[in-house]
């Protein structure tokens, strides 16, 4: 555990950079772009990137042998590279440098962000993974909190001061995992000194398909409702902007506070029983919303709803890289990646139609058939004993 609280630090910077750059960098874009729909897409450029590359270097890494290990070169070089184009990003002079500091930014996080998260499941051994999840999970949601309240002081200081300050803590923690995390010596499996042949078609098995599957549908549900809520709030409930935003804000404080309990349940009970548990729990939830014409309701039910979902995300992730062998951790990683990535382009823009179509109250209403679909798929899974039997 002591391992994983190091490698947090890793998680807590991927999440800090990513909170203050959503937060802020709408704000530079505002300066040169008056089309708020193309700044929405601009600040999706992360999901696109990684839809092509997590993929690609995930599987990579697991076929990268140094003396560094196989995850830590990409940290290596991703994260210094990252700090310098976040640092650059509120020093542009004009739209075309400060785009071209988001895209290297972006191509910058992308080869590390695999490897960095492959790195839990390679120091961990299976029954401790969803703690180590809950454990990283907590360090990222330390992180968002972070960079939305120092962030902007700092921000309000100086524009430039909250980039440079993200940029400093990019290379303290890589320093820190650096120091304290040697693959050769804390990797269960690095004895492998050959590149390992993957049997990619036997390592997407039906198993790994269904699962991918409900991570999409679930992301969906999650992910739509979080882009869509406070025009919800204002629109269905009648709240203000702010009420709506702080609102919302109940839904992922509740999410960090269980995110370590999830994983000890997880640990205890199994991930598929306790992710199930959680998508009924969501389900519940979302249905409830519809009939809620109370803010203290709503607030409520939302702060319900995060324990739910960190049932369900912290155990996703653990369960995604136990269905194949200990060679394709970063390869699942990076397919992990491609369906939530896929998922948050596809769903806000789709939610939004159906809203168009029907009004605002079908919000929860599709998200709770998307979480429906995904708990179908999820029942499909198979447990760890029929793992086996498949790879034999």
């Amino acid at each position: 555990m002591k391992k994983t609280w190091l490698l947090g630090f890793g998680f807590f910077s991927i999440s800090l950079g990513w909170s203050l750059y959503n937060g802020f960098v709408p704000f530079l874009l505002d300066n040169y772009i008056t089309s708020t729909a193309l700044i929405g897409f601009l600040m999706t450029i992360d999901n696109y990137i990684a839809l092509f590359l997590q993929p690609y270097i995930g599987q990579l890494s697991d076929r990268t042998r140094t003396r560094f290990g196989r995850r830590m070169p990409y940290l290596l070089i991703g994260v210094p590279l990252a700090a310098l184009f976040y640092a650059l990003i509120p020093l542009h002079t004009g739209l075309i440098s400060l785009l071209i500091f988001m895209l290297c930014m972006n191509l910058s996080m992308a080869i590390f962000r695999s490897p960095t998260i492959a790195l839990m499941p390679d120091i961990t051994p299976e029954p401790q993974q969803t703690k180590a999840n809950g454990i990283i999970n907590f360090m990222g949601g330390c992180g968002a909190i972070f960079a939305l309240s120092i962030g902007s002081y700092l921000f309000s200081v100086d524009e430039t001061l909250p980039f440079i300050a993200v940029s400093i803590f990019f290379l303290v923690s890589v320093w820190i995992v650096f120091k304290n995390i040697k693959e050769h010596r804390d990797t269960l499996s690095y004895y492998e000194t050959t590149v390992p042949k993957i049997n990619y078609r036997a390592e997407l098995n039906s198993t790994t398909i269904y699962l991918l599957a409900a991570i999409f549908f679930w992301f969906i549900a999650i992910m739509g409702m979080e882009a869509l809520f406070t025009l919800y709030g204002v629109n269905e409930l009648g709240l203000s902007k702010s009420a709506s935003a702080f609102s919302l804000a109940f839904f992922p404080l509740s999410f960090v506070i269980s995110a370590i309990p999830s994983g000890i349940l997880g640990a205890k009970f199994g991930k598929k029983n306790v992710i199930v548990i959680g998508v009924i729990g969501l389900i519940i939830s979302f249905l409830l919303l519809n009939w809620v014409d109370s803010v203290i309701y709503l607030r409520a039910i939302l702060f319900l709803g995060g324990i739910f979902w960190a049932f369900v995300n912290i155990n996703a992730y653990p369960l995604i890289v136990s269905t194949g062998s200990e060679k394709s951790f970063g390869t699942r990683t990076g397919l992990y990646y491609l369906v939530s990535s896929l998922a948050a382009i596809t769903s806000p823009p789709t939610l939004g139609y159906l809203i168009d179509l029907f009004g605002f109250s079908v919000l929860f209403l599709a998200a709770a058939g998307s979480l429906i679909v995904a708990l179908i798929f999820i029942s499909r899974v198979r447990d760890s004993s029929e793992q086996i039997e498949e790879s034999l």
